[in-house]
């Protein structure tokens, strides 16, 4: 079980990568298009520089829905491996055998 205060920051991060989003989206268009470089993006260059570094979503981990595990994360289903296997056993997933896992 991951640690409370681990969990809220995560969260804290999703906020924050979606409060961003459109003006990160809107920097990185400007510096990426032409091949010139202008003073237009070394503006974009600085201002992107200039947000908070938790702003971008490389930054958020992938953590398990039911137990904030973050390592064997099944993306597919939004949970660990662990989790998973103990779904599958109970029969909760439907579609999955036990072969030998």
């Amino acid at each position: 079980m991951a640690k409370e205060s681990l969990k809220a920051k995560e969260v804290k991060r999703a906020k924050m990568v979606a409060k961003y989003a459109a003006k990160r989206a809107e920097l990185k268009k400007i510096i990426n298009t032409g091949s010139e470089y202008t003073d237009e993006k070394e503006a974009a260059v600085k201002a992107l520089q200039q947000l908070p570094p938790n702003s971008n979503p490389i930054r958020m981990h992938n953590r398990c829905q039911l137990t904030g595990r973050p390592k064997g994360y099944i993306r597919q289903f939004g949970i660990s491996r662990i989790n998973f296997r103990e779904m599958a056993l109970a029969g909760l997933i439907p579609g999955v055998k036990k072969a030998s896992w």
